[in-house]
């Protein structure tokens, strides 16, 4: 019996699911930066005092954004597991085996691409935001 999980079979190769993998990864690791970024600029003094709600938004913001953090840390060790798992499919020759990772990798597949999509939804509203109650002042010259 032939593994399914071969080079024949460019939908469901062994090697599409570890590229898949380390791209939402290399995701992960830039949402680290982005995150480290704005955590910063909520932290900032960079906002107009007077603005209605800010301290409320703010806090909103920064709980959020700890939400988008932690489901980031768990799929990231999903993720881990699930790379771990690609190793021991190699010895697998199970049909079954192969079924089973097939759908584990798309059930992942769907929460890293949630976890990615929510947290560029919320960037996407506190850049929206930020950028319309940012100080304005400008130094002399």
């Amino acid at each position: 019996m032939k593994n399914s999980l071969t080079k024949k079979d460019p939908d469901n190769t062994i090697e599409k699911f570890h590229w898949e993998s380390l791209k939402w990864k290399s995701h992960f690791l830039l949402m680290e930066d982005e995150l480290l970024f704005i955590t910063r600029l909520l932290n900032s003094y960079v906002f107009e005092p007077n603005t209605p709600n800010l301290f409320e938004r703010l806090m909103d913001y920064k709980s959020r954004l700890k939400k988008v953090e932690q489901r980031k840390n768990a799929t990231k060790t999903s993720l881990a597991v699930h790379e771990s798992e690609l190793g021991g499919l190699l010895e697998c020759l199970a049909k079954s085996c192969d079924k089973a990772y097939q759908k584990e990798h798309e059930t992942l597949k769907a929460e890293v691409m949630g976890c990615i999509e929510d947290f560029q939804n919320l960037k996407l509203e506190i850049f929206n935001y930020a950028g319309g109650i940012l100080r304005k002042n400008k130094p002399n010259r």
